[in-house]
C-alpha cells in the first residue's frame, strides 16, 4: 500500500531508494569483512600450532 506522497514523490522515492542501497551495502561490507578477519584468524591459528 503506498502512501499519497504528492509533488515530491520522486524525491520521497529516491531517498528511499539511496537509502536501502547504503544500508545493502554497510550489510555486504561488515560480512565480506567478518570472512576475511575469520580466515586471516583461522590462518594465525595454524601457524601458531605448526
Amino acid at each position: 500500500m503506498m502512501p499519497d506522497l504528492g509533488k515530491y514523490a520522486a524525491e520521497v522515492l529516491t531517498a528511499y531508494g539511496v537509502s536501502l542501497a547504503l544500508l545493502g551495502g554497510i550489510v555486504w561490507l561488515s560480512i565480506a569483512r567478518g570472512r576475511k578477519v575469520k580466515r586471516q584468524l583461522e590462518a594465525a591459528e595454524a601457524r601458531r600450532r605448526g
